[in-house]
């Protein structure tokens, strides 16, 4: 249980500290609102890839991916449409992690943007 946390942790300031590094390169100095920019982008990124992943495990694309599959099948064989695998069973990646860090570089950046405001 403590890896995990500890392990979530260290991606989580990995991500900040590369958010710091990719606002001083772009804009040659460290400010509150290119980390609010960058954040929103790292953020933003992070967010739709999850929500990407969980339609994919909920089964929306698998028709379509199997449709695409048959049609484009090369050779002479003749396959049937249930012996094509899956979208959803052959994508495995999990998406809450990438949920997790998404939402935590997200509350960092409201808070940074509550700071900005107020």
């Amino acid at each position: 249980m403590k890896s995990r946390l500890k392990k979530k942790l260290i991606i989580l300031s990995f991500t900040q500290i590369a958010i710091i590094i990719i606002s001083y390169f772009y804009q040659h100095e460290i400010s509150l609102l290119n980390y609010i920019n960058i954040s929103f982008l790292f953020t933003a990124g992070l967010l739709l890839f999850s929500l990407l992943l969980y339609t994919i495990h909920s089964g929306f694309y698998d028709a379509i991916s199997r449709s695409f599959n048959l049609f484009f099948s090369k050779g002479g064989e003749k396959r049937n449409f249930e012996d094509i695998p899956r979208l959803s069973e052959m994508i495995t990646v999990n998406e809450k992690p990438l949920l997790f860090h998404g939402l935590m570089n997200g509350l960092f950046m409201i808070i940074a943007l509550l700071v900005y405001y107020f």
